[in-house]
């Protein structure tokens, strides 16, 4: 259907400027310029403005995600419970695919990487309700029952950079290492990032 295609388009659109532009700069009129529509009010039409685009942005991989997370956060909960990286890996590997799976995934990651810089309580119930989609709090919530016992405030700040890295890193290697430098083997290069979320983890506190 037409209108099928039309929605598809300013997705796809809005995907690249979100990540490119910033979820809350770019403009509206270029996303439905770029997606080849005339009419200006497309995406409140469609979508009922920015919010409601954003989270069409969202729920295009959140299934993915939710599947991808819920499978290995199966696996870690049957090692022991001191047991981290397997946590770890529930973060870094479902990204690592994603952005392995064409632009449209590596964009994805660059506006959540935006958006799990932002203070929740900006977030709009609907944009709140489409991150939690992703399935990402579970595995948060067992990693914070086997990190060391630490404050809230300082945990909170881990897992907020934690989330930051992995993401940047992701999408810099997708990117084809924007220094040049060569880049590890596919499964080498999700250990050692497991291993580098681990150790930031479990650093000593202060």
């Amino acid at each position: 259907m037409a209108t099928d295609a039309t929605r598809a388009g300013l997705v796809d659109a809005a995907t690249r400027a979100f990540a490119e532009d910033g979820v809350a700069t770019a403009s509206l009129v270029e996303i439905t310029r770029q997606a080849g529509q005339r009419n200006r009010g497309a995406v409140q039409y469609h979508f009922g403005g920015r919010e409601g685009l954003l989270v069409a942005v969202l729920d295009q991989h959140a299934d993915f995600l939710a599947r991808r997370e819920g499978e290995l956060l199966a696996v870690a909960r049957t090692r022991p419970p001191d047991d981290l990286p397997s946590v770890v890996e529930a973060i870094v590997r479902p990204a690592v695919e994603l952005a392995e799976s064409g632009w449209r995934g590596r964009c994805y990651l660059a506006i959540l990487g935006e958006l799990v810089e932002q203070d929740p309580a900006t977030l709009s119930p609907e944009v709140a309700a489409a991150l939690a989609r992703t399935g990402g709090y579970e595995v948060y919530a067992l990693l914070a029952e086997r990190v060391p016992a630490y404050d809230e405030e300082l945990r909170t700040e881990r897992f907020s950079l934690l989330t930051s890295f992995v993401l940047g890193t992701v999408a810099r290697r997708a990117r084809g290492g924007e220094d040049g430098r060569p880049q590890l083997p596919l499964e080498r290069f999700v250990d050692n990032l497991v291993d580098l979320g681990t150790a930031m983890v479990v650093a000593r506190a202060r």
